[in-house]
């Protein structure tokens, strides 16, 4: 397909597509490197302060649920934009936002379960692997917090009637980039969470 074909706001709409996928695909590669250190990690000290039997909080398995339901709810404002179903897609957009406050919230919970169970981000009562835990934690949070202001401000622009069913750029593009955060906890949840089971 030649991407030079097309009216000016069709161009305009594949350029921005494109940008944000180059900036989903190096956010990938860097939490890629965070899970190749932490398998690097567990390899090089593992008989030395490497916890085999740690336990994920139970407010990060609440959050992994948060945040798929999010996902969800995002699709259906979605598809209730696409049918001009304007009532819907502020229910819908307000009910993501509650879930992906809700789902912060529950993190940091998690946290809190972690340090009740005596490890800290660092000092003495810290550990390389609850270290590494937290990192990759809060540089999610990081990018979801990117992703409510973004969510914010479709439903700033939804309540100026920005939106309609042929007007979706800016829905459709902060939309993305939140199913991917919603993907990417969902991956690292899972990795954090069976990878003690094989090392």
């Amino acid at each position: 397909m030649d991407l030079t074909q097309g009216t000016q706001k069709e161009k305009t709409a594949r350029s921005k597509k494109m940008m944000l996928w180059f900036g989903i695909g190096s956010l990938i590669m860097s939490f890629a490197g965070l899970v190749s250190a932490f398998i690097v990690s567990s390899k090089q000290r593992l008989n030395e302060d490497w916890l085999v039997d740690y336990q994920l909080p139970n407010a990060f398995l609440i959050s992994l649920v948060l945040i798929l339901l999010s996902s969800l709810t995002f699709i259906l404002a979605k598809k209730a934009l696409s049918e001009n179903k304007m009532k819907m897609v502020t229910i819908w957009l307000l009910v993501t936002l509650v879930l992906g406050i809700t789902f912060v919230y529950s993190q940091f919970a998690g946290f809190s379960e972690i340090i009740a169970s005596g490890y800290h981000f660092a000092g003495p009562t810290s550990n390389i692997t609850m270290s590494y835990i937290y990192i990759i934690a809060v540089l999610h949070i990081g990018h979801v917090i990117a992703g409510l202001i973004c969510l914010i401000v479709v439903i700033y622009n939804h309540f100026k009637q920005k939106y309609n069913a042929n007007n979706m750029l800016g829905f459709e593009l902060a939309a993305n980039f939140w199913h991917f955060v919603d993907v990417l906890w969902l991956v690292l949840f899972l990795f954090l969470y069976f990878f003690r089971y094989i090392i």
